[in-house]
């Protein structure tokens, strides 16, 4: 039994299973993340500077690096609410994801209307 005083049951497979998908799609876009950043440092010859088409490439890498482990806290987070009645926990890593690809987006953007 949980040291909250909620008793632990098992979730209907369904929403276990919907759970698990929803951490399978955050991880594919890690993934988009991480070759993205992998694609911009290799083929962004178009960036008149090669650090910030680096710190461009780190910041996707980094963003799925934050984005895998925070996939992972909310899968988990989502497993023990269903299984101990709360609330599931707050949505963190859609803003984060919205904010990260924005600023990426903005910064790639101005670079190559400025270059």
């Amino acid at each position: 039994m949980p040291s909250d005083g909620h008793a632990a049951r098992e979730p209907d497979y369904r929403f276990t299973l919907a759970n698990e998908r929803t951490f399978l799609a955050w991880v594919r876009t890690a993934l988009a993340l991480l070759a993205g950043g992998v694609a911009l440092h290799s083929l962004g010859e178009s960036f008149s500077s090669s650090a910030v088409r680096t710190g461009l490439a780190i910041a996707a890498v980094a963003l799925s690096f934050v984005l895998t482990v925070g996939a992972y806290a909310r899968w988990r987070g989502v497993q023990d609410a269903m299984r101990t009645g709360r609330p599931l926990p707050h949505p963190y890593l859609a803003p984060l994801l919205a904010t990260g690809v924005a600023v990426v987006a903005a910064v790639v953007g101005v670079v190559l209307v400025a270059g």
